[in-house]
């Protein structure tokens, strides 16, 4: 399983969207919002860049320690500028411990569940988190927000 689940994370970490701003912030929440809403999911969505919270909800069932994973997966993602999912599965793959070797420290969560925002022609530019489900769970969710949106964009040219 070790090459087959780090290309999978792999293929799926190149979703670009047209554009991305605090109105697109509000939508990519709200489609994670309604589809976790509409399956009856405890999970926390966070939207952020490095210093700004764009979006932030909280549905019935989530924890306060949730917050704090969501913030420390957030880190991973922005910081490494890959789902936090993929940035876990490498390490695994890799047999790195990247607290043991100083490379990141405990207020990073390299666990599924944070995926990039990548705007086409400038890269990296906010994370999306879930938090509250298994870490396969919160990735999935996340990632499907951001295709998502990307296929609304397409269908908008």
């Amino acid at each position: 399983m070790n090459g087959d689940r780090l290309a999978e994370l792999e293929a799926q970490d190149v979703i670009w969207l047209r554009h991305f701003d605090a109105a697109d912030a509000w939508q990519l929440g709200c489609l994670v919002v309604d589809r976790a809403l509409s399956d009856k999911l405890a999970v926390l969505v966070d939207i952020r860049r490095a210093n700004l919270q764009l979006f932030r909800a909280s549905l019935p069932g989530v924890r306060p320690d949730q917050e704090v994973w969501a913030e420390r997966k957030a880190r991973v993602t922005l910081r490494l500028e890959c789902s936090s999912a993929l940035a876990g599965e490498r390490f695994r793959v890799w047999g790195i411990d990247p607290v043991e070797i100083g490379w990141l420290d405990h207020g990073y969560a390299p666990g599924g569940g944070s995926f990039p925002v990548r705007v086409t022609g400038v890269g990296v530019v906010a994370a999306i988190t879930a938090s509250g489900l298994t870490s396969d769970e919160d990735h999935e969710l996340v990632r499907w927000g951001v295709e998502q949106l990307a296929l609304r964009q397409q269908d908008e040219a």
